[in-house]
Order: structure tokens, then sequence, then C-alpha cells
């Protein structure tokens, strides 16, 4: 399955992913904070979606939101 979802009060515009069964196989923000997007990125590769968001949901940068809660936002949009 694969996944292009709008990011909402975070630097990043977008996320585009990939997921096989409950795996996330790539991971790619559009926008943001380069080293810390590619980082998130490359730590949930190989990752189950449910550890994801348990690890990333509600984590805050600005305005209430981060890369890393959008990313679980994403997630959870397809559960």
């Amino acid at each position: 399955m694969e996944l292009k979802y709008k990011t909402h009060g975070t630097c990043s515009q977008r996320i585009d992913l990939t997921i096989e069964g409950d795996i996330i196989k790539e991971c790619t923000f559009i926008g943001g904070c380069r080293g810390n997007t590619q980082g998130v990125a490359a730590l949930v590769t190989g990752m189950k979606v449910d550890d994801v968001i348990a690890r990333c949901e509600g984590i805050q940068c600005r305005g209430g939101t981060s890369c890393p809660d959008q990313l679980a936002q994403a997630l959870k949009s397809i559960k």
C-alpha cells in the first residue's frame, strides 16, 4: 500500500509511505528539517505500524504537533 499524506502544522508538507502488511517499507518526508526527517524516516523503516504510532504520536514541536506526530497521524489514517 502506498500513501501520500498531506501534513498539517509542520514544516514538512507531505509524508510518502510504502507499507507491506504491517511493516513500513519506505518513508519519505517532503520538506521540513532535512536531517531530522531523514533520521525519523530511517528509524521507522522496517518497523511495525502500531509500534511507530505508539512511539511518535503526541510528540510536539510547534503548533501542538511535529513531523513524528504527523507520521503517526498518517499511519492512523490507514487503520
